[in-house]
């Protein structure tokens, strides 16, 4: 009997057993509108569409855990909710950041005497649980006294525990297109039960689009903003691009520092560089900068990119990329945005080369599947009287004595091929060079 509870979309949790819904009267629009049952969720057509396992799953009342793992303001929240009312369910909010190891036990204990409450525990932000307590939720996952759905923004892959993972269905949502958010916003200005209708403010359809576009799929964010612009304005006015301005003036991105979004956008900076794209990866850093990037922590991947990515192909890209560095250091922000959009583009619109990366990969093969080489006894270091008596150093032919520095010495006992140049930038120089001294080797060599 008990209905789910309509917990805000805040963190705040509800207690455990409370029987009748709160009043809406004077919550936020994003959770007024909150979908009632699945049918109402817009987007994430690819989890929710007819015919697919989640609704066959809810329909049924067949399911088990359930994971959604996805942005912010996507419906992970509103698809629990909707699930609990559907399937007529006890639902139990909990909050991780809040919540603690007494809070949990006491309601997996109420879970264990109320069988016939069908109880579904959600957790929202699950990562923020330690290891410690989400162990503590397998035994009543595994013999059913709850049905958790655990919200996430992070790769459960990384923050969940893998005896929890394997237990449950893992659903990943994406952030919300342009028009399914602008059709929200539209019907929240519509409706007078529970959006703003009974202002009667009204706005065209480019003016909603640009502001869902201004949130980034992020639909609790587009829905509470939308409130905020029309609380300021008389009833029946109309809302204009005026207003909108303001709102986008003070627009941040959306970007957490050592998380999800932290992770990708490197790895979509690092990746525009290395594909020769300055455009995009000027746009990933000047995202990660208007995030709060640390631009140290830029310079070292340009750093890395310098001998990764570029290496001899442009041997200037090192000493560029390390200078940068050093100028992130001692000038600071906002200045060091200009040397980290210097060094960017640099390696953007350089040549590419990883032969180093390829070479060195290639020279720990041979050294871990290759019995390891003695150094030859001309190479070795004759200093001292026992190295003298053993032949150290004898036979070394003095490289700078012969044309061009090639004497046609062997510098192993066996010799491998690990370097190969690419031809393309300063290597290209490299290779014609190599392919000449190793002519005029073996002619050193013919010659005795």
């Amino acid at each position: 009997m008990p209905v789910a509870d309509q917990s805000d979309l805040f963190g705040e949790p509800a207690p455990p057993a409370a029987p009748e819904v709160r009043s809406t009267a004077h919550q936020p629009l994003a959770a007024r509108m909150r979908p009632r049952q699945l049918a109402e969720v817009v987007g994430q057509e690819h989890i929710l569409k007819a015919g697919s396992l989640l609704p066959r799953l809810v329909a049924q009342n067949r399911f088990g855990s359930l994971l959604f793992y996805g942005p912010p303001g996507c419906g992970k929240t509103s698809i629990a909710e909707a699930i609990a009312r559907e399937t007529k369910s006890r639902f139990v909010r909990i909050n991780a950041v809040m919540s603690n190891v007494a809070e949990l036990r006491e309601i997996l204990a109420t879970a264990r005497r109320t069988p016939g409450d069908a109880t579904i525990l959600f957790i929202d932000e699950l990562h923020r649980f330690n290891k410690s307590q989400q162990d503590l939720l397998l035994p009543d996952v595994e013999e059913g006294a709850v049905r958790l759905i655990g919200a996430t923004t992070h790769n459960p892959g990384f923050y969940v525990n893998p005896p929890l993972l394997s237990r449950s269905h893992l659903f990943r949502l994406e952030p919300l297109a342009t028009a399914a958010v602008a059709g929200v916003l539209k019907q929240a200005l519509a409706d007078r039960e529970r959006g703003l209708g009974v202002r009667g403010v009204t706005a065209d359809d480019k003016i909603l689009a640009d502001l869902a576009v201004l949130c980034d799929g992020d639909l609790r964010r587009a829905l509470n903003s939308l409130e905020v612009l029309v609380l300021g304005l008389p009833e029946r006015a109309e809302l204009t691009a005026a207003e909108l301005e303001v709102f986008a003036r003070e627009r941040r991105i959306r970007y957490d520092a050592d998380e999800d979004e932290h992770y990708d956008t490197i790895s979509a900076f690092i990746k525009s560089c290395r594909g020769s794209d300055p455009d995009a990866a000027m746009y990933w850093l000047a995202k990660m900068l208007a995030g709060g990037e640390d631009p140290r922590f830029i310079a070292r991947r340009l750093v890395i990119l310098a001998s990764e990515d570029v290496g001899l192909a442009d041997p200037q890209a090192l000493p560029l990329t390390v200078a940068a560095h050093h100028a992130c250091d001692f000038i600071g922000l906002p200045e060091a945005e200009l040397t980290l959009a210097h060094a960017t583009l640099y390696i953007a619109t350089a040549p590419k080369s990883n032969t180093a990366t390829l070479a060195l990969g290639e020279a720990h093969r041979v050294l871990k599947e290759q019995p390891v080489q003695p150094v030859p006894l001309p190479l070795r270091d004759k200093s001292g009287k026992a190295s003298k008596e053993n032949g150290h150093g004898k036979g070394y032919r003095y490289s700078h004595d012969y044309p061009e520095n090639i004497s046609g010495q062997d510098y192993l006992a066996k010799p491998v091929t690990l370097y190969t140049p690419k031809p393309v930038g300063w290597e290209a120089k490299i290779a014609d060079r190599l392919a000449r001294w190793k002519d005029l080797k073996a002619a050193v060599k013919r010659s005795g």
